[in-house]
């Protein structure tokens, strides 16, 4: 039996991320993260990623040693990382706030800066509550002058 983990954490993106960056980003960590028995939630606001990751313990420790790692990030902050006994995402999807209509129906984008129906289906919990509260602005690692999102 596998033992699945989630690890939850924040960082500030060195570099503001545009719109055709962040698609490929979703497309890109989609299929590697399939791949891995990885599943969860990346968010990106104001210049900072939020980000729930579950699977198995050490796919999951793989994944956040790569995003230490990763120089598009700095002051990564893990917030929680702990055994679970369920995941709480059925896939890995991506949300950042966006006015373009193409860009949010591609497979793996969510509606958390929408309607938020993502967060209303997870079950009651820390992870829920601390999405809710990047949501609300909390643990945004740079709030900054970047440029808002362009398709």
């Amino acid at each position: 039996m596998t033992h699945l983990t989630h690890c939850i954490y924040a960082s500030a993106a060195c570099e503001p991320f545009d719109a055709a960056t962040l698609r490929d980003m979703l497309a890109d960590s989609r299929l590697r993260n399939e791949r891995n028995g990885i599943t969860g939630m990346l968010l990106y606001a104001d210049g900072s990623f939020f980000q729930v990751i579950e699977g198995p313990a050490q796919a999951v420790s793989e994944l956040f040693a790569r995003i230490v790692a990763d120089p598009r990030h700095e002051q990564v902050t893990r917030i929680i990382e702990e055994p679970i006994p369920r995941r709480s995402f059925g896939n890995w999807s991506m949300g950042f706030p966006t006015d373009s209509e193409d860009l949010s129906q591609l497979p793996g984008f969510n509606d958390f800066f929408g309607s938020a129906g993502c967060l209303a289906q997870l079950d009651v919990g820390r992870a829920r509550k601390l999405l809710a509260a990047f949501g609300a602005g909390r643990w945004r690692q740079r709030l900054s002058d970047f440029a808002p999102l362009a398709a």
